[in-house]
């Protein structure tokens, strides 16, 4: 059997990916398995973890969080996505995926169709690195704001804004998250 027969792939058998953050596993792709449509994989995210900005020229991108949650940013407006959740990204729509929960996130992404060429495939709007530090910087500006006992706004506030965000994403983006309960515009 060739190294393209083969149909069965294990995240445990990938290597992971750390360049652009987190562990992405490509497990189905034109390396792996010869598919020449698109590509799918896995990338697990620790607390505090994010995978880089980015965006594909060619390539829709289908999320689905298996365990966890997350923040995906669309073109800097952020969409929270849970367990069992689905979130399509359009073409050339730049998007940032942010673990912000006290607990690992395990998303499963697949892209299509396949760039003419791997290297046009991908585009990184920011390195891991600057991703990384945009964390700490975020993670000390919540920390010290807590602790000198400034609060961001009320419960209500918090909810009111929240929906007034997902109903600019909502109107500027044909971006969607899906659930097993309902289909909500971000």
């Amino acid at each position: 059997m060739s190294e393209h027969d083969r149909r069965l792939m294990a995240a445990r058998d990938v290597a992971p990916d750390r360049r652009r953050g987190g562990e992405i596993r490509v497990l189905l792709g034109p390396r792996t398995v010869g598919s020449t449509s698109g590509f799918m994989g896995v990338a697990n995210l620790a607390p505090g973890e994010r995978i880089a900005e980015h965006y594909h020229p060619y390539s829709e991108e289908f999320l689905y969080v298996a365990r966890g949650e997350l923040i995906v940013d669309l073109d800097d407006e952020p969409v929270p996505v849970r367990t069992g959740e689905a979130l399509y990204i359009p073409v050339n729509v730049r998007h940032r995926l942010r673990n912000v929960a006290d607990g690992p996130a395990e998303v499963v992404f697949q892209l299509g169709p396949l760039a003419p060429r791997p290297e046009l495939g991908h585009v990184d709007t920011e390195s891991a690195a600057s991703a990384a530090e945009a964390a700490s910087a975020a993670e000390a500006a919540s920390g010290a704001e807590a602790a000198s006992g400034v609060a961001a706004a009320s419960g209500a506030e918090a909810v009111n804004a929240a929906g007034a965000e997902a109903a600019t994403l909502g109107g500027r983006r044909e971006a969607g998250v899906l659930s097993g309960r309902s289909e909500a515009a971000p």
